[in-house]
């Protein structure tokens, strides 16, 4: 069930027919099924869910139970791409610790039984909200969402990485410094005009990198609608894809930015009678749960996100030019390297020079 957003109950929410490049052969699947989901019984239905997943998902139904299947998409990917193995394996590995994600029953890579890699994990009934600004619920019900997904990603950051078995699911150590120089790699790729304040951030952010690294796992992409709520609390984190072992801080201040993006977010008060925290209360909940004192490098973790997105939507532009991203909302969305780097930019300006 999802809520919010014109439209976005009838576009993500739910499951539709199969689309007919991406049907599963029950039969085929039904044997793995058995060996892998005890009791389960037979499969009685296979849909897709309608949200917009770069993996292809399904529901499962089948005599006693509810299945979700996540599978690598069909056709020519690049390598590292639709890595459903890398969600398998950090999902199951989570699955024992305080963060809440589904229970895994399998990874299958044998491409005959449903044409592409895929794992199978339990189908979590509960409520995915898409506005930031929860709209159609009550301040307390706010309250309580916000200091949810606060915690959990605490949690998160909290997992001793090498005990669940995931000493190999990244690099530890100078992630920040990596990221910097694969989003100016990327940018300069894609490059279609010369813009001032890119270029300073390119020359600046490296040099001025805290001494503050540690490693943790990161979801890469932790917000609002890739989380399942019941009665107001987080029961299963998803879409894992971005994961990997990283900065924390960086991740937490990666999910915070909507404060600083957002326009409505700025309006203090009006925040206050809704029920959601300010960009710094909501920093300071984090601190609390982790006993990480955030407040002396938070403007260039801040100056270091926008500055990741702004490359990102430099990426768009560039294949808006190169025509392989022709639609209005692909090039207003790359436009947006304009903005973003000014603002990133300003906050060096205000904080460091």
């Amino acid at each position: 069930m999802t809520h919010d957003i014109e439209n976005y109950d009838e576009i993500f929410s739910g499951t539709k027919q199969v689309a007919a490049n991406l049907k599963i052969d029950s039969e085929r699947l039904q044997p793995w099924i058995d060996a892998h989901v005890e009791g389960a019984g037979r499969i009685k239905r296979i849909e897709q869910f309608k949200g917009g997943q770069s993996n292809p998902t399904y529901k499962i139904t089948t005599d006693t139970k509810s299945l979700v299947l996540r599978r690598k998409p069909p056709g020519k990917l690049l390598p590292s791409a639709h890595a459903v193995d890398r969600e398998y394996k950090v999902i199951s590995a989570l699955y024992e610790t305080d963060v809440p994600v589904p229970k895994t029953y399998g990874l299958c890579e044998d491409e005959s039984v449903a044409g592409t890699a895929f794992f199978v994990m339990d189908f979590l009934d509960g409520d995915i909200y898409w506005n930031p600004m929860l709209p159609s619920l009550k301040k307390e019900d706010r309250i309580k969402i916000y200091s949810s997904k606060n915690k959990t990603l605490a949690a998160l950051h909290s997992v001793d990485y090498k005990k669940v078995g995931l000493g190999d699911y990244g690099k530890p150590g100078n992630y920040v410094s990596r990221q910097i120089a694969r989003w100016s790699r990327q940018y300069k790729a894609s490059e279609t005009d010369n813009i001032d304040a890119m270029n300073n951030l390119i020359e600046w952010l490296p040099e001025n990198i805290p001494n503050d690294d540690e490693t943790s796992i990161v979801h890469g992409d932790f917000r609002l609608d890739n989380m399942i709520y019941k009665n107001n609390d987080v029961i299963g984190v998803l879409d894992w894809e971005l994961s990997t072992l990283g900065h924390p801080v960086a991740d937490f201040s990666y999910h915070c930015l909507t404060w600083r993006t957002e326009p409505m977010y700025s309006d203090y008060p009006k925040l206050k009678e809704l029920g959601i925290p300010n960009e710094m209360e909501y920093r300071d909940m984090y601190s609390e749960a982790t006993g990480k004192d955030l407040s002396s490098n938070w403007e260039f973790y801040m100056a270091f996100n926008i500055f990741k997105v702004a490359a990102i939507c430099q990426g768009i532009l560039g294949r808006v030019r190169d025509g392989t991203a022709a639609s209005k909302h692909a090039e207003d969305r790359g436009m947006k390297v304009y903005p973003l780097s000014e603002g990133a930019w300003s906050i060096v300006e205000k904080n460091f020079k």
